[in-house]
């Protein structure tokens, strides 16, 4: 390819199930950072160079095929990561455990049985001190997007308030803003 041609870039994502892997030219494996891009520079596993340029950050997932301006696919994979697994000895316990993640704002991905977290130290010894079994992993990592996501142009949370009526006409806010100041992840 021609150093100073402009890269190909994504013109179509292509849902994993949706399209026919065999006939991707090139591979990619990426972490969940290196998947939830907005714009970025890639190269495939076989040397394919091209460019994601999406209107808003974009989480792509495990088998997913990028159809490129020249007509070609690439196939995503999720490279595994270094996580930790938490699990617990009933339902009532696993949902305490997600509370306490949530309530911490921690991307995690829900498994029927297990959360999966990052590995910090200091969560898995809050989640150990809450009764659960952690147990250290090497898996792809997509976690939950949120009840935002699909409305949001990219990661950062927007203050809202949380108004409610008592049923007698008498309503009130209690001005809940949450302005957490490391959501602002710029990719």
């Amino acid at each position: 390819m021609n150093s100073n041609a402009p890269l190909p870039t994504v013109k179509d994502i292509l849902p994993a199930g949706m399209w026919d892997g065999a006939t991707a030219s090139d591979s990619i494996v990426l972490d969940y950072d290196e998947r939830h891009r907005r714009r970025f520079s890639y190269t495939g596993a076989g040397g394919t160079r091209f460019l994601l340029d999406l209107p808003r950050p974009r989480l792509l997932h495990d088998g997913d095929g990028l159809r490129l301006s020249d007509g070609s696919m690439i196939h995503v994979r999720a490279a595994d990561e270094p996580l930790m697994e938490a699990r617990a000895a009933s339902p009532h316990a696993l949902l305490r455990l997600a509370w306490h993640i949530g309530n911490r704002h921690l991307p995690a991905q829900i498994t029927p049985d297990a959360i999966r977290l990052r590995h910090d130290h200091v969560i898995r010894d809050m989640l150990i001190g809450l009764g659960a079994e952690v147990t250290a992993i090497h898996a792809p990592f997509t976690p939950e997007q949120g009840a935002y996501a699909a409305a949001s142009t990219g990661h950062g949370h927007h203050g809202h308030d949380h108004g409610h009526d008592h049923g007698d006409g008498h309503g009130h806010g209690h001005g809940h803003h949450h302005d957490h100041g490391h959501h602002d992840h710029a990719h």
